[in-house]
């Protein structure tokens, strides 16, 4: 270890040595300081907290990630086309440890560095947040400076396939012919009727009312005389000439006492609201139900997914938002062990070149998904709405999917969505982020580097590579 230390000191000392630490941390503070001067928010917590702590992050977290690629392409190849790397391999030391003790310099110089941005844009929180009205900084005390657990309705996915399976079989019955047709034919009536299924879950008729029944026993203990958000999105039918729609909300245990009627809300689809949620609602069990009437002239539609769910405070933001940089720091590392990676077996240029379009493909997920999605690489005819089709599907589709499986595996947690929107990080969302991108992900590119440095001959004269 004490080898590992001393090849991170080094890199510490070429870092320093070359400005490279004081010209990012310059960087990164204009950032977070001069970002909110020059964007100005529009005095709304929602306006405060995108400029504030969305932009800010965002920016930091681009600028140390794309810094930390070419610092860890340079400070691997730049040593072995200069010859520099032969006198440290001359040393009793293995090259294992020259790799590690540079994959930890760099993570420990971002370590440094992600701390520095993270005090300002903490301080900037909250000296800018003293110059909101005051009902502003209450909605961004109880909705965004704070770390929010979810509840969410039990999945019904059981429920909706069997409900699927049974008409399934009572048009089998109705109409026999239908054995008759192809795999792919009946796959396709099955989905279709699955997603019919799924929509009578989902739909409120005029008229009709729609109960939700959140099991919050797991936190009930801590939320007396606290209060609560329910978070909710639907779409319409059809549209009304005002644009919004008109609903009555019933929170609270209808059979007790402990319930409330809210007010008539004229909420607009497709968009999320948030809605205060009165303290003391939930009934002996733990459980909140909340109750919908319909009372426009056209069916809305709450999905499953993110339909309606309750926001519940969980533990503050201060070390929220450490446990956000943390996952942070864990991506920065994965790209540092891509960049020495990468610089084990190429040179500079085409090295830095590798990890760019690596890091090109993670921010191209939205059309891999879209690609996938839809089956085929090739483009149909939208308007005929057919799909084209290629010989390269074959191998394309299984590779586009690894991929973004891959994709999806290292970025499931985002912590500047989830600090932006107030949400918890728990403890064990940090350590599967641990796992799943430094161990996993991160364990993978370090095992390759370290075979390709160890294979690589440092004597080959350099001007011939």
């Amino acid at each position: 270890m004490q080898r590992i230390l001393a090849i991170a000191g080094l890199t510490w000392k070429a870092a320093l040595r070359f400005k490279v630490f004081i010209v990012i941390a310059s960087l990164l503070v204009l950032a977070v300081v001069g970002l909110p001067i020059i964007v100005k928010d529009d005095g709304t917590a929602q306006g405060f907290t995108q400029i504030i702590l969305t932009y800010t992050l965002s920016v930091t977290a681009c600028l140390l990630g794309f810094s930390t690629l070419w610092l860890s392409c340079g400070t691997l190849a730049r040593d072995i086309e200069e010859c520099q790397i032969q006198v440290v391999a001359t040393k009793p030391i293995a090259r294992w440890q020259i790799w590690l003790g540079k994959w930890l310099g760099i993570v420990s110089l971002n370590a440094v560095l992600l701390f520095l941005a993270g005090a300002c844009i903490y301080g900037m929180l909250a000296w800018r947040a003293t110059k909101l009205p005051a009902a502003e900084q209450k909605i961004l005390r109880e909705q965004v400076l704070v770390a929010r657990g979810s509840g969410r309705e039990p999945s019904r996915q059981t429920e909706i396939e069997a409900a699927a399976k049974q008409v399934y079989q009572a048009r089998l019955e109705q109409n026999p012919q239908m054995k008759d047709l192809s795999n792919t034919e009946k796959a396709i009536v099955q989905n279709q009727i699955l997603q019919q299924a799924m929509a009578d879950f989902q739909l409120v008729p005029p008229g009709y009312t729609r109960e939700w029944q959140i099991d919050l026993s797991g936190a009930k203990n801590y939320l007396h005389d606290k209060s609560m958000q329910l978070r909710i999105k639907f779409d319409s039918a059809d549209h009304s000439p005002s644009g919004t729609f008109v609903g009555l909300w019933q929170l609270g245990d209808p059979n007790g006492t402990n319930f409330v009627q809210l007010a008539p809300m004229s909420l607009a689809p497709e968009t999320f609201h948030e809605i205060d949620v009165p303290p003391n609602l939930l009934d002996k069990n733990g459980v909140l139900t909340i109750v919908f009437l319909n009372e426009n002239n056209t069916a809305l539609l709450f999905p499953l997914d993110d339909g309606m769910e309750v926001l519940y405070p969980e533990g503050g933001f201060a070390l929220n938002f450490v446990r956000g940089l943390g996952i942070i720091l864990c991506w920065l590392a994965l790209l540092s062990a891509l960049g020495l990676a990468a610089a084990s077996f190429l040179s500079f240029p085409v090295a830095t070149f590798f990890s760019m379009a690596m890091l090109a493909v993670v921010f191209s997920s939205g059309s891999i998904a879209e690609t996938v999605a839809s089956g085929s690489i090739a483009v149909g005819n939208e308007d005929k709405g057919t799909v084209g089709h290629s010989s390269a599907d074959v191998v394309m589709i299984p590779l586009l999917k690894t991929i973004l499986f891959v994709i999806q595996f290292t970025t499931s947690i985002s912590p500047i969505d989830l600090l932006s929107a107030g949400r918890a990080i728990s403890w064990t969302d940090f350590g599967l982020a641990f796992v799943h991108i430094v161990l996993l992900m991160g364990g993978i590119f370090i095992l390759c580097g370290i075979i390709l440095f160890n294979r690589r001959e440092l004597a080959t004269a350099q001007g011939n590579q």
